[in-house]
């Protein structure tokens, strides 16, 4: 079992020295990855409901809490580690432009050593922050699913060229390559348009919360429908709160469990500070890792 540190970015770690302790604790406790969270702006009163809170809101306070850039901020650890992954959990890919985004995470890994970044991608819930970004709610899901295969073009073709709906360039370097000419998509959400979506394309499958049985087989059946095999779309899940738990989860193809580090986004921290990282470590990483 892998281990990654999730809602990294929160908190008192949304500041820079802060941050910096709590990766290096990670990466010495053994942690394989550090994950983010985004929302580039969230508008005050908004109505749209929240999807992973009986009462459609974000967690108390977290409405107006710093909510860091998540690829400024993993730059910035990056610095100060060596070999953590790098993980975006996740990136609201509809917002954003997909070839700026593209370089943006291709220089990152560039950067951090090559190998390290992990996109975690998903559609987002929130309409009234894509009104204010310029950009249309309805559509994001064949958007998603566009700009995957754009930035894919641009980060394995030589001289890319790329024709869609939403996006077109044609023969268009974009340097820095990443590492292998590829950086792993981790498809994020707890709906069946998103198992299905991990399944037709991702590299891996990250639901918001537990391991729900039918999204696993879900994913795992539309990577059969596509051609694909479902064993080799890599698993993350919360990590559960009992560790004892996390040997019926591998047993269930999960191959890494993420372990919350604020409560802010719903789910209680588990560990809060580096020393508590640096404890799990001890404790459940030395007896449950790969």
């Amino acid at each position: 079992m892998k281990f990654g540190l999730r809602y990294a970015s929160l908190g008192r770690y949304a500041n820079g020295q802060a941050a910096i302790e709590l990766a290096q604790a990670a990466a010495a406790a053994g942690f394989d990855s550090i994950w983010t969270v985004e929302h580039v702006v969230v508008p005050h009163a908004y109505q749209s409901r929240y999807p992973y809170s009986p009462t459609g809101r974000m967690g108390s306070g977290l409405e107006d809490f710093p909510i860091p850039d998540p690829l400024i901020w993993l730059a910035y650890i990056a610095s100060a580690t060596r070999a953590i992954k790098l993980g975006t959990g996740i990136l609201i890919l509809p917002q954003r432009n997909p070839v700026v985004t593209a370089k943006a995470v291709a220089t990152l890994d560039h950067l951090a050593g090559g190998r390290r970044v992990l996109l975690g991608i998903g559609v987002g819930w929130l309409a009234e922050e894509f009104t204010s970004l310029g950009v249309p709610f309805d559509d994001r899901g064949p958007r998603t699913d566009e700009y995957v295969a754009a930035m894919r073009a641009l980060w394995s073709q030589e001289c890319a060229t790329f024709k869609g709906r939403f996006v077109s360039f044609d023969q268009v370097f974009c340097r820095p390559l990443p590492a292998d000419r590829r950086i792993p998509i981790i498809v994020g959400g707890d709906t069946r348009a998103a198992a299905r979506r991990a399944g037709r394309l991702g590299d891996g499958y990250f639901p918001a919360r537990g391991a729900p049985a039918e999204l696993l087989d879900e994913m795992r059946r539309s990577a059969v429908e596509s051609g694909r095999d479902p064993g080799e779309i890599e698993i993350t899940v919360s990590a559960p709160p009992e560790p004892a738990e996390i040997e019926v989860l591998a047993k269930r193809g999960v191959t890494r469990v993420a372990v919350p580090v604020s409560s802010s986004a719903g789910l209680p921290a588990q560990v809060k500070t580096p020393d508590d990282v640096l404890r799990y470590g001890k404790n459940v990483i030395e007896r449950w890792r790969d």
